[in-house]
């Protein structure tokens, strides 16, 4: 296993790094070259919750996925920080692909809570104009082929929103750079920027969904919302709704289960394998 922590630039001097678990090349398939799943752990834009993290990415590594853990710009920051981070992220693991032999038309962005939020922005925004002004790589680039995104914030619908997500991802921007940004999106203010069911086009990457109708936190209209955006786009997709199961359950069994068990939930466990069933039946996207 390849284990790097590599920092990435940034425009707000935070913190922002990758965290690197790559399969090593086997001596009977040297050849072989694997998907790379970038893990976005949640935190409300707060904090980096490290529950979905290194136990995610030891999972991916089982399935038979290279990993990558993201740490990215929190508050106090302002928009498009993060954004900027996570397309960094994308662009250096391309850049790498021969070295550690990725597939570079199967890179996934795999999201949780506001990680998922982060990883549905750059599927909405990676060709747009406006984050040109802001990362210093092409279009192609920073594209993820794929997203899975685990009970992300999506809208800023007061009605449905995580509010403190919502907040904190605009953070402190300034008018003028508002102004300029709602202009190339076509919209009138920030919150309909990050209310990234209304950013859905045709370029929006095929992605793999799941929630739980008892996500108090995060309430499951935020994927209903963004999966009916993917329906109307007629972007492949995989909703997965489960019953039970509160917020940031990460992999819904013991690995990344707080001490009193609270975070398993047996019927939600086994999204890691529904999403690999859904990613081995689709095409690659060649770039």
């Amino acid at each position: 296993m390849i284990y790097e922590t590599i920092e990435l630039p940034n425009r707000d001097k935070s913190s922002a790094c990758l965290k690197t678990y790559i399969i090593e090349k086997s001596t009977f398939n040297p050849e072989r070259k694997r998907p790379l799943v970038i893990v976005i752990p949640g935190g409300g834009y707060e904090h980096i919750g490290h529950r979905e993290g290194e136990p995610v990415a030891l999972r991916m590594n089982s399935l038979g996925f290279h990993a990558a853990i993201l740490s990215y710009a929190v508050a106090p920051m302002k928009f498009p920080d993060a954004l900027c981070d996570l397309a960094n992220a994308v662009a250096l693991i391309r850049q790498n692909a021969e070295k550690w032999a990725i597939d570079s038309s199967k890179i996934i962005v795999c999201g949780f809570s506001a990680g998922g939020h982060l990883a549905a922005s750059l599927g909405c925004f990676w060709n747009s104009r406006f984050l040109k002004d802001y990362v210093h790589h092409t279009s192609d680039e920073i594209r993820p082929n794929y997203l899975c995104l685990c009970y992300p914030v999506i809208t800023s619908d007061k009605r449905f929103c995580h509010e403190a997500s919502i907040q904190n991802v605009i953070g402190s921007i300034s008018k003028s750079d508002s102004e300029k940004i709602c202009r190339e999106l076509g919209h009138t203010e920030m919150r309909d920027v990050v209310s990234l069911e209304k950013n859905v086009s045709t370029d929006f990457p095929p992605s793999f969904l799941w929630h739980t109708v008892h996500d108090e936190t995060v309430p499951a209209k935020n994927t209903i919302l963004l999966a009916d955006a993917l329906y109307e786009k007629n972007i492949d997709f995989e909703y997965h709704l489960f019953n039970r199961g509160k917020h940031a359950l990460s992999l819904a069994n013991s690995e990344s289960a707080l001490a009193d068990s609270s975070n398993i939930e047996k019927e939600c466990a086994v999204w890691p394998e529904l999403f690999v069933n859904w990613f081995e039946g689709l095409p690659s996207i060649n770039i």
